[in-house]
């Protein structure tokens, strides 16, 4: 056998490179893992984890509104923009600091630079320009954000990782994209106060959810003021000083103080030195391609996340690192299992999904049975807010397998990680039904729900 300088090489330090080092490690492997910018990567350190604290932060503004109706009365408040970064940059720090300490406490050694691949056993340091060879190489580093097309403009534009670090907020901001990114940050800065306009090319945001999410979704958020233009996309960005002028495709043009694109995010395959070892790239998605075990087009370079472009969720990318470390260093085949995978939008109102869509489902099986129900919450009734709450079981009629579950609202990511258990065990709706209600609470509509919305039934062929 070769003689190796490690056992195995990771680049990327991410959430799914950490994950992966970490357990090898555990397994007795002599691990390195490269990461060129921060320890924590897209999710701790401009991704998830800061989004989710500006999505909290964002709220208190609406918090202060409906204290009112239960009886309180609240001085007028202040917000500081430059307060909020700090204390988000202090947290994001702690948290770099902690992935850092728990790679080196499970005996990987992190390199701090960029490393690129020189064939299917060697990487290069880019720092030193120093070589290690390695028995298995991991690829994990991720996505990043994708302007599309270059049009008059572009270099005005901000994605969502310099969202993150505004010197101020801006009083109008335009927002390209109608996915995850583009909705979560359009409930953030209007949560905060700005004037928000959302375009979206499609007919209507959040592609591939299920229809009733995406309505109920929309009328939302145009209910808390954001403006949301579908059917048309920004086709040039004018800078006049501080301000900008957003020409879209129907004719029309906006005025703001800021321009942001969240319209998707490709895999971070570039300058990798992948053809020098002849890793293989899905032409379907422009990711690496990989098989059931992520093991790449090279026995010995494997590759995990976001970087092969099959479910870009980081619970996903853990789950693969460590799968991998099983296989490999633990000497026991571990498969991911990618099917019924819960998801979460922290829009405003946040939506919670796992399993098939209406539309998905039907196309599956021959009888779906639909249970939906739309509701004011009980915060509503007393705080006068105009909202209503989204609650939709999907069910497969002949089984009575619920197949998907779809909720917007409050707390509807909270609800649907509990949910997302029940669906994995292929839970049937009479088991939701056997459940006895926690009242009151709105979750309880999921066990409740009792008389089908709609029933279809597909014709057999002739």
């Amino acid at each position: 056998m070769a003689d190796f300088d490690v056992d195995l090489f990771v680049i990327g330090g991410g959430s799914g490179g950490v994950r992966a080092a970490r357990i090898a490690a555990g397994y007795g492997a002599r691990v390195m893992i490269a990461e060129e910018y921060r320890m924590g990567g897209t999710c701790v350190i401009r991704g998830c984890v800061p989004k989710k604290l500006f999505v909290i932060g964002s709220h208190v503004r609406q918090e202060l509104e409906d204290a009112a109706g239960f009886g309180w009365t609240v001085p007028p408040a202040s917000f500081d923009w430059a307060t909020l970064i700090a204390n988000k940059d202090k947290e994001i720090a702690r948290l770099e600091a902690a992935y850092t300490a728990n790679v080196e406490k499970s005996g990987a050694q992190i390199v701090k630079c960029r490393a690129v691949i020189e064939d299917k056993h060697t990487v290069r340091l880019l720092e030193n320009d120093k070589k290690v060879t390695a028995k298995y190489i991991l690829i994990a580093t991720g996505g990043a954000p994708n302007h599309g097309a270059a049009i008059p403009g572009i270099e005005h534009v901000i994605s969502s990782n310099e969202a993150f670090h505004l010197k101020k907020l801006p009083k109008r901001i335009v927002i390209q994209g109608g996915g995850y990114i583009a909705l979560e940050f359009a409930g953030i800065f209007a949560g905060f106060g700005s004037d928000v306009t959302v375009i979206y090319r499609g007919d209507n945001i959040l592609r591939g959810f299920d229809e009733d999410v995406r309505t109920h979704v929309r009328a939302e958020m145009e209910k808390h003021g954001i403006t949301i233009l579908t059917g048309c996309t920004v086709t040039k960005v004018d800078r006049h000083g501080e301000d900008f002028t957003t020409h879209l495709s129907n004719g029309s043009s906006l005025a703001s103080d800021q321009v942001m694109f969240a319209i998707g995010r490709h895999p971070n395959v570039a300058n990798l030195g992948l053809e020098n070892a002849g890793v293989a790239i899905n032409p379907a998605n422009g990711g690496i391609a990989v098989d059931h075990f992520s093991k790449s087009s090279v026995d010995s370079i494997y590759a995990i996340g976001d970087v092969t472009h099959r479910f870009n969720l980081t619970p996903v990318a853990i789950r693969e690192g460590h799968a991998f470390a099983d296989t490999v260093f633990g000497k026991r085949e571990v498969r991911v299992d990618h099917a019924n995978i819960p998801t979460a939008v922290f829009s405003q109102p946040e939506v919670g999904t796992v399993g098939l869509t209406e539309t998905e489902a039907r196309a599956q099986f021959s009888h779906v049975d639909i249970y939906k129900t739309t509701f004011r919450p009980i915060k509503a009734t007393m705080s006068g807010r105009d909202t209503r709450v989204l609650m939709k079981l999907v069910v497969d009629g002949a089984t009575d397998r619920v197949l998907g579950c779809h909720i917007v609202g409050d707390a509807a990511a909270e609800i649907t990680q509990a949910v997302a258990i029940a669906v994995k065990m292929k839970a049937t709706k009479a088991d939701f039904d056997a459940t006895i209600a926690l009242h009151p609470t709105a979750a309880e509509e999921l066990v409740t729900m009792r008389t089908p919305t709609a029933r279809h039934v597909r014709q057999a062929a002739e």
